[in-house]
């Protein structure tokens, strides 16, 4: 049986692992926290705008069992806020134990606490990868979806320090890039001022210590829309471009305080100030749940990321393939999923010597992989970010009529496409 290894357990990670186990391979998931997801453990934003598209391509092409998991999950569907529509929030108490519990019951192997930081090539081939504490870890073909946020001098260097992010690189060490340790040359996303990087979109806030009034809101519709002072949102749009998420650099995200249900309250900045925070009506109490310092910063992204194919295979490896942010500037969940799903089923397909699969452009998910690798071949293209749900990318897919939130209609693409549930099916 072919053995596949996964690095990263976010939701790129989670993807891969379980499309290879589909795919019938044997499957190692190594995680450096107590914990996967990865930022998908403060996300929750699924379904809006053209993620829903994207979805539901995935869903047809059989590979939808976690964006089930999300719906199931979720606490408010089809609802709106700023520059969006249609959109579910699941709920981020409840998101991982489910995928993990998911993963486990498809006989996935999960390792925690499991930080690879040493490779073994032969060649051009990965042989293995080691963790810290020494354990080898062999396979046939491997996954990287190590993602690119961190660790924390690079939140020093290139953002506003170490603001403790979800990723707790003090608690369980920085992020390790096995293409880079394998000799692969990484791409840095760029900053229209010349910098490095860009930083994680939302912070989020303790439900106690916001007022009833708002948390009632928030808990009735998902949604609450907190104008801030007019002084005050002109100096926030200075912060707009600071964002990894782009699809949220609207005037509407500096001139109010948009907050979403997602079990915590997600603040929709990129970092606030906690006087300035503390200084509106209702917010007076506000506390910081991640990052923990998110009234100076948040982590910082797109600093290691892979050339590869459009097959998602890393180029100089021939057996490691990436997913999440590792294959670019991808922001969301979707894409997390969509690119770690594809990148674990040709793991396996590699492994057995078959064809690799490349998504055909006609296909939203198939389009977005190759016009980002397009994209980052050029400077212009490494200041953008990519995403269904917004700026550049959710653009292309309006001008190329492939958002649709028409169910019959994505599944007929698939369907022409000769794709319908090929993520479900073994490689054989």
């Amino acid at each position: 049986m072919a053995r596949v290894v996964v690095i990263g357990g976010g939701w790129a990670g989670c993807a891969a692992a379980l499309s290879a186990k589909k795919a019938g391979a044997e499957v190692v998931l190594l995680e450096k926290t107590d914990c996967l997801l990865g930022t998908g453990l403060v996300g929750g934003i699924m379904r809006n705008n053209g993620r829903f598209t994207a979805a539901e391509e995935m869903i047809a092409l059989g590979g939808g069992d976690l964006f089930r998991l999300t719906d199931q999950a979720s606490r408010h569907v089809n609802i709106e806020f700023p520059g969006h529509k249609h959109a579910s929030l699941y709920d981020v108490a409840l998101m991982e134990p489910a995928v993990r519990r998911y993963l486990l019951e498809k006989g996935v192997e999960i390792w925690t606490l499991a930080r690879a930081t040493q490779v073994k090539m032969s060649g051009r081939r990965l042989e293995a990868v080691v963790t810290e504490t020494g354990e080898v870890f062999e396979g046939d073909a491997f996954v990287e979806a190590t993602g690119t946020l961190g660790p924390q001098g690079n939140c020093r260097k290139y953002g506003n320090g170490c603001a403790m992010c979800i990723l707790r690189c003090p608690a369980f060490g920085g992020r390790v890039s096995i293409a880079a340790r394998a000799g692969v040359k990484e791409v840095m996303g760029r900053r229209p001022d010349g910098g490095y990087g860009s930083m994680s979109g939302s912070c989020k806030l303790h439900k106690g210590s916001i007022d009833r009034a708002i948390v009632a809101e928030l808990e009735r519709t998902g949604v609450a829309v907190v104008p801030v002072p007019r002084e005050m949102a002109e100096q926030k749009k200075k912060m707009l471009s600071l964002k990894s998420c782009q699809q949220y650099a609207l005037k509407e995200y500096a001139e109010n305080l948009v907050l979403l249900d997602t079990g915590h309250i997600k603040l929709m900045t990129p970092f606030y100030p906690l006087a300035e925070l503390r200084s509106i009506p209702g917010l007076e109490n506000a506390r910081y749940e991640d990052p923990y310092a998110g009234g100076k910063g948040n982590s910082i992204r797109y600093l290691a990321m892979s050339p590869r194919d459009n097959f998602l295979r890393i180029e100089g490896v021939d057996n490691l393939f990436c997913g999440g942010e590792k294959a670019g500037l991808l922001v969301g969940h979707t894409e997390a999923i969509a690119t770690g799903t594809l990148a674990g089923h040709n793991a396996v397909r590699y492994a057995r010597g078959r064809p690799l699969l490349e998504l055909p452009a006609g296909l939203a998910v198939g389009d977005a992989i190759a016009y980002v690798r397009e994209q980052m071949q050029t400077e212009e293209g490494l200041m953008q970010k990519y995403t269904f749900s917004g700026s550049v990318y959710f653009e292309r897919m309006k001008e190329l009529g492939l958002y649709t939130t028409d169910v019959n209609v994505i599944q007929e693409r698939v369907k022409q496409a000769g794709l319908s549930d090929v993520f479900a099916q073994k490689v054989v």
